[in-house]
């Protein structure tokens, strides 16, 4: 497999270009997918896959003038920038996976239960590129929530509360289910290299579905802190004085039934517990 990983200098990125060493790693500086010169740029030929982690993921920079442009450009029409270099150039990763396109996603609203493809979602932007990726003959579509891996994240501010001594309020009614990016990485190479059928796939960690405020919980505990530090507060307070600050949704729960098929990753407890425990012993 001849590929090149877009978006390596993010975390997902720089997880995928762990897993396959022997790709092409493109972080924004080298090559901005929302400018379709730089990507015409690009010797195509050399490749055979194209992983793309590219995205532009400041939710609350989103909601601005300028934001709404960037992301759009980001992950709409970098994607068909992305969408047409595949279909012109007939890219291939091995026997079974022809033209491949691997579209990674952070998702917004979800519903328990729901298919990944629910028609409301053609509404937001991140659903524009997910249709340029299905342009595509042959493509994989990976959607995601609330990911944890290097760099500043969600996980990593609780413990430098908890450090600190500090008591947060943490919104208790959005619910969902941690994804650790080594997991999310794994999903995705062992599409790429099973031969498993294309489409879309929801991918989070598994278990029981927390808030907000049970992450924070399991964090202090995990951390050598009393979880009775951490206090609820609802979606509505929170934001209250945050007049600019994106929607979020409540239930971001995907349905991993389809994602099973092809590995089920560990319990998000689990691998929370290694994660701070990792970090702990650095």
């Amino acid at each position: 497999m001849k590929a090149v990983v877009l978006g390596a200098g993010g975390q997902v990125g720089r997880a995928l270009s762990a897993l396959l060493p022997d790709a092409t790693a493109f972080s924004r500086s080298d090559v901005d997918i929302s400018d379709g010169q730089a990507v015409s740029a690009v010797d195509w030929s050399r490749y055979d896959t194209i992983v793309n982690a590219a995205a532009f993921t400041a939710v609350d920079a989103a909601e601005s003038p300028d934001g709404r442009v960037a992301a759009w450009r980001a992950n709409a029409a970098g994607v068909a920038h992305l969408a047409c270099v595949a279909n012109d150039h007939g890219l291939y990763a091995g026997p079974h996976l022809e033209r491949v396109r691997l579209r990674w996603a952070v998702v917004g609203a979800h519903h328990r239960g729901r298919a990944p493809l629910a028609a409301e979602r053609l509404r937001s932007v991140k659903a524009a590129g997910d249709v340029a990726a299905g342009l595509v003959a042959q493509h994989y579509i990976i959607r995601t929530t609330w990911v944890t891996g290097e760099g500043k994240n969600f996980v990593r501010t609780m413990q430098g509360l908890a450090a600190k001594g500090i008591s947060p309020s943490v919104v208790c009614d959005q619910i969902g289910q941690l994804t650790f990016v080594d997991d999310l990485a794994a999903a995705a190479v062992h599409l790429l290299t099973t031969g498993a059928p294309f489409g879309t796939y929801n991918l989070t960690n598994t278990g029981e579905p927390g808030s907000w405020a049970d992450v924070a919980r399991a964090v202090f505990e995990l951390s050598g802190h009393s979880a009775a530090s951490v206090t609820d507060t609802t979606t509505a307070e929170y934001f209250v004085d945050k007049p600019d600050a994106a929607a979020r949704p409540l239930n971001s729960v995907l349905d991993l039934g389809k994602a099973h098929a092809v590995g089920i990753p560990p319990h998000w407890r689990d691998k929370l517990a290694d994660y701070i425990a990792k970090e702990i012993s650095v």
